[in-house]
């Protein structure tokens, strides 16, 4: 299949002149010492056979690191190609065996870690469109889709609407091969535009790449080769904790907060710690099954990262309500703490029952966080030179006033909350210190996810719908 040769004789006699001159991996032996053991790799199995999926390479240094990393890569491709054809005559087989060996030795090399990067080979991408994948998936993200085959739309009973956003559609629906329910996303993107195609692709690599108990796992891909829709299927969850915190009546207790609590901040620890930044982290994004087991979910907006690379990133990401004040401000570097000033506003609204920086503009947002966090200090200002800063910096400093605002709060949480709502970014630590913190070290500890009540099915689409249903009720009774 694919670029490889079907004339048997042929490969066999190739085979025997490899034999007699030495092994192709011998020749290129060398090469193996040109791999970086600085990316953070993870495994996908399917099928028994694995994938690996490059998330970042810890040396990168902005543009100039990927142009160096381009003219090596180029380099050592001439130089694996010398090596393999010198005695042999190049035919499909030999190509072949150039190729495969490409793959293993650039595998590991940032330049197909970078966000932009999705193609694969085109004997390849062949072989995808063969096994059923649409071509202008296999084109443009080859990558990731590597090694998976595609499920069937037929093999799958769409039942409700579960949830909506600005990229997509999720639908409870069943799964007739396994007999089971499951959730499927649709996802809106323009299959002609292949940047578009890799921009939606980036979310099938982070899946793929994320195993953890407190991160939503992709089981599969729905598509067809005549088809210009993709979905993603995933386990089925009961609950959201936007729709939980909406139920009538409803109070966490403490130990339950801590418990939900724990698992986000050791979900985001395993993102940060692969190279992920989430980006969209807020109540509907985070669901709970009926074990109490928090998982967050929706990776649209997520991107990968690197500390110490120069490249910007885009400052329009996560929901207002959960935004952090930079990314406010026009911040094009940024990091983990993005994620963890969302958690912190997570936290306070677990404990009030109500969102704590309901904003409904950006202008807006950002003064209810100057009332609340209190103003930057000037050499903040200074130091950070944010796009925004000049039109929106507070004509008079705001006096921080967290401890004051969340007094009937536990002295812990406020605690917890003065470290996440730190207003310059270095200051909010790691989700691997939150998880430190007096907050989870004092009783009452963080229940069992098991022991936690059980819930009627409750998502921000079901409490979206009770709130529409009262206002048409008080409208027309």
């Amino acid at each position: 299949m694919g670029c490889i040769a079907s004339k048997e004789n042929s490969q066999d006699g190739h085979r025997e002149r490899l034999s007699r001159k030495g092994s192709i991996d011998r020749r290129v032996s060398h090469v193996n010492s040109l791999r970086t053991d600085d990316g953070v790799r993870s495994k996908d199995k399917h099928n028994s056979g694995d994938v690996k999926v490059m998330l970042t390479d810890k040396k990168t240094r902005g543009s100039r690191r990927y142009h160096g990393d381009q003219i090596e890569k180029r380099r050592v491709e001439n130089q694996i190609e010398k090596n393999m054809v010198e005695n042999y005559e190049v035919d499909a087989f030999c190509q072949t065996q150039i190729e495969k060996r490409k793959m293993e030795v650039f595998q590991d090399f940032s330049i197909f870690s970078h966000p932009a990067w999705g193609k694969v080979p085109k004997c390849v991408e062949a072989e995808q469109v063969a096994a059923g994948w649409p071509s202008w998936l296999a084109s443009a993200a080859g990558e990731a889709i590597r090694g998976w085959v595609p499920r069937r739309a037929n093999t799958f009973e769409k039942l409700d609407r579960i949830g909506q956003g600005t990229y997509s559609n999720v639908y409870k629906a069943r799964d007739v091969t396994h007999d089971k329910i499951v959730a499927i996303k649709k996802v809106r993107f323009d299959s002609g535009d292949p940047e578009s195609v890799k921009f939606m692709s980036r979310e099938i690599l982070i899946l793929r790449g994320l195993d953890h108990p407190n991160i939503i796992k992709l089981q599969g891909l729905i598509t067809s080769q005549t088809s210009s829709s993709l979905y993603l299927v995933f386990e089925y969850m009961e609950h959201d904790l936007t729709g939980l915190a909406a139920l009538p009546g409803m109070k966490f207790t403490e130990a339950q907060i801590k418990c939900y609590m724990q698992q986000l901040l050791t979900g985001l620890d395993h993102c940060h710690s692969h190279g992920v930044l989430h980006r969209d982290v807020k109540g509907s994004n985070l669901l709970i099954d009926d074990n109490g087991i928090l998982k967050i979910a929706d990776f649209g907006l997520a991107s990968f990262f690197d500390p110490r690379s120069s490249a910007p990133l885009t400052s329009r990401v996560v929901t207002l309500w959960y935004r952090a004040p930079e990314l406010l401000l026009g911040a094009s570097r940024y990091g983990a703490a993005v994620d963890l000033w969302s958690a912190g506003c997570i936290l306070g609204e677990l404990y009030s029952g109500r969102p704590i920086l309901p904003g409904r503009t950006e202008v807006e947002q950002l003064h209810k966080i100057f009332k609340l966090c209190g103003s930057p200090s000037e050499d903040y200002w200074i130091k950070t030179k944010l796009p925004r800063s000049s039109v929106i910096k507070p004509q008079r400093p705001y006096r921080r006033s967290v401890k004051e605002t969340f007094k009937d709060f536990p002295a812990p949480a406020v605690g917890l909350m003065e470290n996440l709502l730190s207003m310059d970014p270095a200051h909010r630590g790691t989700a691997a210190f939150a998880l430190t913190t007096e907050f989870f070290t004092t009783k009452p500890f963080a229940c069992d996810p098991s022991s936690l009540p059980k819930y009627p099915p409750s998502k921000e689409i079901d409490a979206k719908l009770r709130d529409e249903e009262a206002r048409r009720y008080f409208l027309f009774g």
